[in-house]
């Protein structure tokens, strides 16, 4: 039975698009998942195929996305990641001290397609701030020194340059979804 880490986009960051864990919790079971986990009140799920139609990553993707619709009324964007694919975020992050020192200023942002690296380095190279950006097995990594909210490195301008729309979670949250992930699998 395989195991992915779903995360939602742009959820509980203010009064729209409210997604509280039971109803993502709810919408994972109705969908057919097992096992299922929600990690703090920000769209981040952990959990196994169980009996849903789930093969790929995509799959858990979508069937969570219209489980969730027809529990919150809304669509909302989905990514699901294998063990695998999280252990080489994990494993590539170019920000080491970033993880030990400030991993709550250490973003990494999981992209629904391919990540322009070429527009990132140039928006990195523009960008008058003093955040640390590198692309890495296929994600953006983003290590905000002064703190992400006074940063105008922001998710809107991190997605026109890379190309794709992506979601974000801080570096603790990536290491507690692996944890989680190992768990099941």
């Amino acid at each position: 039975m395989a195991a992915f880490v779903v995360l939602l986009r742009g959820v509980n960051l203010g009064p729209n698009r409210r997604v509280p864990a039971a109803d993502l919790r709810g919408a994972a079971l109705d969908a057919g998942f097992a096992d299922v986990r929600t990690l703090l009140n920000s769209g981040n799920v952990v959990l196994t195929t169980g009996t849903s139609d789930a093969v790929v990553p995509d799959d858990a993707a979508r069937l969570l996305t219209a489980r969730l619709a027809g529990r919150v009324g809304t669509e909302v964007p989905a990514i699901a990641l294998t063990v695998g694919r999280l252990r080489a975020i994990t494993a590539g992050n170019p920000f080491p001290a970033a993880a030990r020192e400030d991993p709550s200023h250490l973003q990494v942002h999981v992209p629904f397609g391919e990540v322009d690296a070429a527009g990132i380095a140039r928006l990195d190279l523009r960008h008058p701030g003093r955040e640390h950006v590198a692309v890495a097995e296929g994600v953006v990594y983003v290590h905000y020194v002064d703190g992400i909210g006074r940063s105008r490195l922001t998710t809107e301008a991190l997605d026109k340059a890379a190309g794709t729309m992506m979601t974000a979670r801080n570096w603790n949250t990536i290491t507690r979804l692996g944890e989680m992930i190992r768990d099941l699998s």
